[in-house]
């Protein structure tokens, strides 16, 4: 989880200080160097920690203490509101063409998943109400335009190639005319990468850049290779110039320097997040939401988001009607299980719940989680149509029978039949009194 050790050393500092009634200027020096060590072990560069310590610990010492917080409580919203401002203050939105046609260009070096970013922003701007077509230009690297025309088969979005051509900017004129002539709102045009920058790279990018005038350069760049990330979106910056951070493998980065350090060294900021493989892990980075993640209290604006995002009123209402009536089955039940996996599963939920030390939970109890769900789904599937509509015809000979089809044991299935009847009490709860007009409750 991106973060992961960074949210574990951070809650435990402030563990410690709301352990104390009053605090000292001692209390909140031995914060600051534990804080401190947290930061430059997460990769974040040093200067940046040295000028983040010293503002924590200057409003710190001289902040007037709200009503309803007590002394520790002041800290962390100190830190929160830092952490927030070196990552960019607030969420920055793509910008689109005022006369109805956008190009964006994709540049970054090689290997940091610039041609798989195209197509997960091809799925983030159709949900967007928009109409994207993909444009490879990138003639040099082996299969690199049958790998972006796979990548558009997956998203269903259209590839415009010019196989013969050995002059990007030409193709990429080429494509935003086509795009155009097309019907098409966006063209996403995926450029070359190298292994460092160099002239050559750059020279090819501004030819590309002048010849279709982008109205936005989104740089991508890999989170995994730390203060190596922030150092090519410098270069970048420097030297073509660029206005936003595609930060991928955002998931697999357990310290997250790169996130930390970006906006402030290039003063431009992370637009995007790639949290994981599917078409749609990609997410809006927000800094004030990614704060409080990593500070334990959780995100339920995203949390929201994304269950509406997954959310059918039509299923919902029928499902409703169903648990008032009880009719509640286990069929609702396997497909509930289903809405937890369309959300990113166990590990992406437990980030967005106030209250809930994601960072505590290891990775194989996460893996037990999902392996977990594996299993109930093999029980509820291995039942008849008729003993899935009505569970109270699960006798000792049926349960058996399943045991042996789904290769769990008979405990396993009397663990889920236990499990869906509490599902079934819970979920009539929710849909009583106030709570049942509440989105976010119904579609869980």
């Amino acid at each position: 989880m991106a973060f992961e050790n960074l949210s574990e050393k951070l809650q435990g500092v402030f563990k410690k200080l709301k352990g104390k009634g009053i605090l000292t200027e001692d209390d909140i020096d031995q914060a600051m160097r534990e804080v401190r060590l947290a930061l430059l072990e997460s990769d974040v560069n040093f200067k940046i920690v040295k000028e983040f310590i010293a503002s924590v610990k200057e409003k710190s010492m001289g902040a007037q203490i709200h009503e309803s917080l007590n002394p520790a409580q002041q800290v962390i919203k100190i830190v929160n509101e830092e952490l927030t401002e070196l990552m960019g203050g607030t969420g920055s939105k793509l910008t689109y063409s005022s006369r109805g046609f956008t190009v964006l260009l994709m540049v970054g070096l090689q290997g940091t998943g610039k041609t798989t970013t195209c197509g997960k922003l091809a799925v983030y701007l159709k949900k967007n109400g928009k109409k994207p077509m993909l444009c490879a230009c990138d003639i040099y690297r082996p299969a690199a335009i049958d790998q972006l025309e796979i990548v558009g088969k997956s998203v269903d979005t259209p590839v415009f190639t010019m196989r013969d051509s050995k002059e990007p900017e030409k193709i990429a004129l080429a494509a935003m005319k086509e795009a155009e002539l097309k019907g098409f709102d966006v063209l996403i045009v995926d450029t070359a990468g190298r292994l460092q920058i160099d002239d050559d790279l750059m020279d090819e990018l501004v030819r590309i850049k002048t010849a279709v005038k982008p109205h936005e350069i989104l740089l991508v760049v890999d989170a995994l290779t730390g203060q190596d990330a922030v150092n090519a979106a410098q270069g970048f910056n420097d030297r073509l110039g660029i206005d936003g951070i595609v930060m991928t493998k955002m998931d697999g980065d357990a310290r997250g320097g790169a996130a930390l350090s970006t906006k402030k060294v290039t003063g431009k900021p992370i637009k995007f997040i790639g949290v994981g493989e599917k078409s749609d892990a990609l997410e809006v980075f927000h800094p004030e939401r990614m704060a409080s993640r990593i500070l334990g209290m959780g995100d339920l604006l995203s949390l929201i988001e994304k269950t509406q995002e997954n959310y059918d009123d039509e299923k919902a209402a029928q499902l409703e009607k169903k648990i008032k009536k009880n009719e509640f089955t286990l069929e609702d039940f396997l497909e509930q299980m289903g809405q937890v996996k369309n959300m990113g599963g166990v590990a992406k939920l437990l980030e967005m719940i106030p209250g809930v030390n994601a960072s505590a939970v290891t990775g194989d109890q996460l893996s037990e989680s999902e392996q977990e769900f594996v299993k109930m789904e093999a029980i509820i599937l291995s039942m008849t149509p008729e003993e899935r509509r009505n569970a109270s015809l699960l006798n000792a000979s049926r349960r058996k029978r399943i045991a042996a089809g789904s290769g769990q044991p008979v405990s396993k299935i009397n663990q889920l039949i236990k499990r869906y009847e509490e599902a079934r009490k819970m979920m009539k709860q929710l849909t009583g009194g106030k709570m049942k007009k509440n989105k976010m409750l119904r579609g869980f």
